[in-house]
């Protein structure tokens, strides 16, 4: 890309802009002193509770709460690094032209998508998401699309084949018609200006559509739906030995953009199924051993310079999106740091309200925002834009692969099916290929976490690499949410063991992080490192101020104590300080209510469980397997979404931790207005305010376990355990007060 560098720098025209919030920087460092200072008056006066006590049980309680506050004082600390130097990007393809006249121009583009359970992740879902990407405003015949299906599925495969042929006429049609949104279930679901054109594209679609599903919901693919013998050879491969824990390497060929044209007579894209070689015997590295399989495969047959990378249901809803992402790559000042482009998570049929905050704006928009004025925003595993150069070292330590084949300066000059290419992609996709080699731990996609995004992007960072956030106001890709309560909370429990793999590693974002990238920079990834931590004080708090309150014990100042401001103070003004951007990130209060009701939630739940799941694993008595997370829709789930009725369904040992909660401070609730009615002290107001905000977080739960008569209520062996776990908990409480 260096000619195409240097073409953009002798234009006088600039590809993008940056502002920095002077007012509100210059806000949070002077709230950041303030709040400081309470904090270490805070720790003083646990420390002199401490040195006070007057029995064995409330030595416990201040341990116990000092310990749970200095947890709360790292993770707000961590925090500070997302606030210091906030940073607002903004792009100008239209100034490209002057740099790229024609087709050649442009760089290559290589896509990688990842799907591995046609039953979870449906086949016609990502048939939509490469289609989106293949109808990008780029050269057709730069762009390649690889497909990972680490599933081993014949249904996906099939999906494919009738996709490629569905492209031939979507890819016209999208140019022909200046159609925006090229994912085609999203443009026929939202488009009301229908033509005689429109309706018969529709009907080709639908068609091809209720054909994939079919084949899914049968679960084979019948010798009727093959087109000629390469497409019945192809399938005939799956044997009754082949599963999807142990098959060969597979790779097709669906569209050749040498030689496929689409109805028009312009050149398609090329289009590429691989599915890698299992062995049960082979560690596999489940998404991060996938996608650098496809980086070597794709090496030996395209080599494009620039690589995007997708999950399955992530769709292009920008076709304008790989212009935005130039104007970085083909900035001087950026070109020799610039690792990649990253651009935020968004989500289609999230309710009003979104009641499980699975927008995640901290972590997708508020955060990313704030790393992008240090060193750049951290990879989030979909919707991101890599040089291909990062995989292979840092800017100034070039990392040589094995094969001179799978080098970035690599050129291919052979056909993609030539069978000296296809050979070797094969060869390169075996499962026994990395041993002995350097893939996963100098080269590509990082291994040693199950949250191989964070760990990866933390990695190029730490190797010297930097990155941009690109926050376009049309969103450039669009997702699925999950609408299952369940679903969400496996989805982090994921999440929280492979964030601790990365916090209580040698390369721990607190000493290794600080070390390589600088002190704000391994504050924001320690944020993330030890996410898992909230559990803690969370339970603290949401259990032993109410078992005081139930045996008529104060562990919080009196109102009248100017400690108890102090409490105040910082209660506040976090939750100000939260709530104020959250709103300013485009939210509204009734989403912040939800998402820091969700935070604590999931804190109590998945959170806690990921915890204890990775100090059992850590001493050998778990060994942690990849759950996909499923993308399918049931009706009556989707229903009770719209409504926004929490899913507590089906038996989940995360909902006991939530459910007991809910009892305890329910009861702690109305013991304590007894006690106040009664003309107890106002010693005890302090725990009453915690009572009442837990109470009116659990409102949800409370509705499950007792107020619902769907299929989404608390199942009774929740309430029953929850129960007796309470009543356990009422009568160690009465021990220690």
């Amino acid at each position: 890309m260096e000619d195409i560098r240097a073409r953009a720098a002798a234009t006088a025209l600039p590809l993008n802009s940056q502002h920095i919030s002077r007012r509100a920087t210059t806000f949070n460092r002077l709230f950041a002193a303030i709040y400081s200072g309470a904090i270490l008056a805070l720790f003083y006066h646990h420390m002199a509770s401490l040195l006070k006590p007057t029995s064995l049980g409330s030595f416990f309680v201040s341990v116990s709460l000092f310990i749970s506050d200095i947890i709360l004082a790292f993770m707000w600390v961590n925090a500070q690094s997302y606030r210091m130097n906030p940073l607002h990007r903004r792009e100008y393809p239209g100034n490209l032209k002057e740099s790229l006249n024609k087709d050649s121009d442009f760089p290559a583009l290589d896509v990688f998508i990842c799907t591995a359970d046609p039953y979870k992740e449906p086949p016609i879902n990502v048939v939509n998401t490469a289609l989106s990407v293949m109808a990008y405003d780029y050269p057709t015949c730069k762009i390649s699309v690889y497909v990972s299906d680490d599933g081993g599925s014949a249904l996906t495969l099939f999906a494919f084949m009738e996709a490629a042929r569905f492209a031939a006429e979507w890819l016209p049609f999208c140019r022909k018609n200046g159609v925006v949104e090229r994912n085609p279930d999203a443009f026929f679901t939202s488009n009301n200006d229908w033509s005689s054109e429109t309706d018969k594209m529709k009907e080709i679609y639908e068609k091809m559509k209720m054909k994939v599903e079919n084949v899914v919901k049968k679960g084979k693919v019948g010798d009727e739906l093959m087109n000629g013998e390469e497409e019945l050879m192809a399938l005939n491969q799956w044997t009754t030995s082949f599963t999807p824990k142990r098959h060969p390497s597979l790779i097709k060929v669906l569209l050749e953009s040498a030689k496929s044209k689409d109805v028009s007579g312009e050149s398609l894209p090329n289009l590429i199924y691989v599915s890698r070689q299992k062995s049960e015997s082979s560690p596999h590295h489940f998404k991060a051993g996938a996608l650098n399989t496809l980086l070597r495969v794709s090496a030996t047959m395209t080599n494009a310079p620039i690589i995007l990378t997708l999950d399955c249901d992530n769709y292009s809803n920008d076709p304008q999106t790989p212009l935005r992402v130039l104007c970085y790559f083909l900035d001087p000042k950026l070109a020799t740091t610039c690792g990649y482009v990253q651009f935020p998570q968004r989500f289609n049929g999230v309710s009003k309200n979104d009641i499980y905050a699975g927008e995640l704006k901290r972590l997708f928009i508020i955060n990313s925002i704030g790393m992008d004025g240090l060193l750049g925003a951290n990879y989030v595993g979909t919707g991101c834009f890599f040089v291909r150069r990062i995989f292979f070292g840092g800017p100034s330590s070039f990392q040589s692969p094995e094969l001179s084949q799978l080098s970035p300066n690599h050129v291919v000059e052979k056909p993609i099916k030539s069978p000296q290419i296809l050979e070797l992609a094969n060869r390169v996709a075996g499962c026994d290929y990395e041993t002995d080699t350097q893939w996963g731990y100098k080269l590509g996609f990082k291994y040693g976490s199950l949250v191989e995004d964070y760990f990866s992007g933390f990695r190029f960072q730490s190797e010297g690499w930097k990155s941009v956030f690109c926050n376009p106001k049309r969103a450039a890709f669009y997702g699925d949410v999950p609408i299952s309560l369940p679903d969400v909370l496996n989805q982090v429990k994921r999440w929280a063991v492979g964030l601790l793999e990365v916090g209580f590693s040698k390369y721990s974002p607190i000493t290794f992080g600080v070390r390589s990238m600088g002190l704000l920079m391994g504050l924001s990834y320690a944020h993330y490192a030890f996410w898992p931590l909230w559990s803690i004080p969370v339970t603290v708090y949401g259990f032993l101020p109410q078992l005081a309150l139930i045996n008529g014990a104060a562990i919080f100042p009196n109102v009248w104590d100017p400690w108890f401001a102090v409490y105040v103070f910082l209660f506040v003004g976090a939750y100000g300080q939260d709530l104020l951007d959250f709103v300013v990130a485009g939210g509204t209060f009734r989403k912040w209510w939800n998402d820091q009701r969700m935070w604590s939630l999931r804190a109590l739940s998945c959170l806690l469980f990921g915890t204890m799941e990775f100090v059992l694993q850590s001493v050998g008595f778990s060994n942690f397997g990849f759950n996909v997370t499923s993308k399918v829709m049931d009706p009556e789930q989707s229903k009770r979404y719209e409504e926004e009725l929490f899913e507590f369904g089906v038996f989940s040992p995360m909902f006991v931790p939530i459910a007991t909660v809910a009892i305890v401070n329910l009861a702690g609730g109305v013991i304590g207005i007894w006690r106040l009615c009664g003309g107890g002290s106002e010693e005890m107001l302090p725990q009453m305010i915690v009572v009442g905000f837990v109470v009116a977080n659990c409102w949800p739960v409370y509705e499950a376990m007792g107020l619902r008569k769907d299929a989404g209520k608390m199942p009774p062996k929740i309430t029953f355990l929850s129960v007796f776990l309470a009543l356990f908990l009422f009568w160690f409480g009465a021990l220690f007060c």
